[in-house]
């Protein structure tokens, strides 16, 4: 191909080499107008919603902004409650670039927080290092993370259970087992108050990143979307799953493992969930009880799909979403509106956002006659 683009006239090539930007630009456009216009179309059904029960859409949005972007406070406030929000978002656009549609992240990320809680126990009776503790601590709920949404993987490709179904219903079932223990045999007699395991302790929690209030859980969910990101788009395994999520046929056919890039696909994805769970509890809660199932995990899967499963993308729609989250509480003190409020806008946005799905490729803006008969 090089030797055939030096032998055409400069200006051919530079007009082919034009016409191919002018496509990926239109093409990247559409993936971020589509999605913004959902936005737009769910904030306006909010408003509507809002003007029902009597309230000001005006004085809403203007709350999220100062709740959630207005000061140093509260800009610190949204990056810690993004960090979880980029790790379980990670856990559903990796497995959505092979095809699977998995929605279990908050399960990986409870089972993750709690087995890293419980394996902290005897380390910290036993005064082993802070550092290293940690470290085990990680280790732990990312392979355990790893382990939960790799067996929905497995099923999905050896039994063909539908990885939805599956990956919700062992929401469930992780949030029941860490209960069953939290409220059993690992409860720690001396809180009366509420469920939990034994604290971990201040000297093993995770710091803050200095001069902020916000854990390092960002920074690792920032650089694991970059990583992953390189992956997806930089390497043969990347390349290999991206044939396999597009037609699974075809790459069986020229011999790709379709089932353990599968399964590689879905463990990755639950140890970032698991990784999310371990700083729930080591830079936040120091114990593992009902807290972890606080639902970033299904806010995650908005923020997958508004992202268009991009790693990259990811990380400034988790930090919107994160915003709209921290602000909830001003909306209730100052609007008189329950905390949940901002749950109803995030599920009106998802909904609007899967049926804008629709649009893809209708608008004729986005369109270059004569490009898709060249290629």
């Amino acid at each position: 191909m090089a030797q055939i683009a030096e032998e055409l006239p400069t200006p051919l090539v530079s007009a082919s080499h034009w016409a191919d930007l002018s496509v990926r630009v239109r093409r990247g456009a559409e993936y971020i107008v589509i999605p913004l216009l959902a936005l737009a179309i769910s904030a306006l059904l909010f408003s509507l919603l809002l003007l029902a029960l009597g309230k000001s859409p005006a004085e809403f949005f203007a709350l999220v902004e100062r709740g959630g972007f207005g000061t140093a406070f509260s800009i610190q406030n949204t990056l810690q409650r993004s960090s979880p929000l980029i790790l379980t978002a990670l856990c559903v656009a990796l497995p959505a670039r092979i095809g699977l549609v998995i929605i279990g992240g908050e399960g990986a990320l409870v089972l993750g927080g709690f087995a890293s809680a419980v394996v902290a126990i005897p380390l910290v009776l036993g005064k082993a290092p802070p550092l290293l503790t940690l470290c085990i601590m990680a280790s732990i709920g990312m392979i355990v993370g790893a382990i939960w949404i790799g067996i929905v993987g497995y099923l999905r490709y050896a039994r063909g259970v539908n990885e939805t179904i599956s990956s919700l219903l062992m929401t469930y079932i992780g949030i029941a087992i860490m209960n069953f223990f939290v409220e059993g045999s690992l409860r720690d007699l001396t809180n009366p108050n509420k469920p939990s395991t034994m604290p971990i302790g201040d000297a093993y929690m995770v710091g803050n990143i200095p001069g902020t209030e916000v854990h390092w859980g960002l920074v690792a969910g920032i650089v694991l979307a970059v990583v992953l990101y390189v992956l997806l788009s930089r390497t043969t395994f990347g390349f290999a799953v991206r044939v396999a999520g597009g037609n699974p046929r075809a790459a069986l056919a020229q011999g790709l493992p379709v089932g353990k890039l599968i399964v590689i696909c879905c463990a990755i994805a639950g140890a970032c969930a698991g990784l999310a769970g371990f700083f729930e509890v080591a830079a936040i809660q120091g114990r593992a009880n009902a807290s972890l199932a606080a639902g970033y995990g299904y806010t995650g899967i908005l923020v997958a799909f508004l992202a268009r499963h991009n790693p990259l993308a990811v990380v400034p729609v988790a930090i919107l979403f994160g915003g709209i989250v921290a602000s909830g509480g001003l909306i209730e003190r100052r609007m008189d509106l329950p905390d949940a409020t901002v749950l109803v806008l995030q599920g009106l946005t998802f909904v609007v956002l899967l049926m804008s799905e629709t649009l893809y490729g209708r608008f004729k803006i986005f369109q270059v006659r004569g490009t898709a008969d060249r290629t």
